[in-house]
């Protein structure tokens, strides 16, 4: 092997772990979107009057299928949570807001979903698909991003939700 061969190697090989180690790295927090949004009966709902509270946004489609199957979970953490400084928000960025009420009334949810049929939330979010769920603080920063499909239900979530409420701190397990 040539000298020149080795640092073209070197250099890529280089290139490779800073990549590597960048997706490993742990994504810091960042403030929520500013949004404004219309709920289904055209209430509109503020990000920034949500401080003080913690705050689940799913971002998610009547179309996608993880998300179907996740909405149930959504339902049962919602009424977990019923009465604590929790709000837990299912942003529809389905294209056709119209068909999002009868979807929704059809499975008995009634958990509060904002319309966002241009999806602007989700680009200022930069998702990559559907489901994608975040978790804010009471300071609106972003402290967990979770991409698909997920048990919101399950007593891990519940007990990390209830810790950043209680203490500040985000921690699954």
């Amino acid at each position: 092997m040539t000298g020149r061969s080795l640092r073209i190697l070197t250099v890529v090989g280089l290139g490779l772990v800073a990549l590597w180690m960048s997706l490993r790295a742990p994504a810091r927090s960042r403030e929520a979107p500013k949004f404004v949004l219309p709920d289904l009966s055209g209430k509109v709902v503020r990000m920034d009057d949500l401080r003080g509270k913690v705050v689940l946004l799913n971002l998610w489609a009547t179309w996608c299928p993880p998300c179907v199957e996740e909405m149930p979970t959504l339902e049962a953490l919602s009424k977990k949570m019923t009465g604590r400084d929790f709000v837990l928000l299912a942003i529809s960025e389905d294209e056709h807001s119209e068909d999002v009420a009868p979807w929704i009334e059809q499975r008995g949810l009634t958990f509060p979903v904002l319309l966002d049929a241009r999806g602007q939330v989700g680009a200022d979010l930069g998702i990559t698909g559907y489901p994608e769920t975040f978790i804010v603080d009471r300071t609106g920063r972003i402290v967990h991003h979770h991409i698909g499909y997920r048990d919101w239900a399950e007593p891990g979530i519940v007990a990390a939700l209830e810790r950043l409420m209680n203490t500040g701190e985000w921690r699954l397990g």
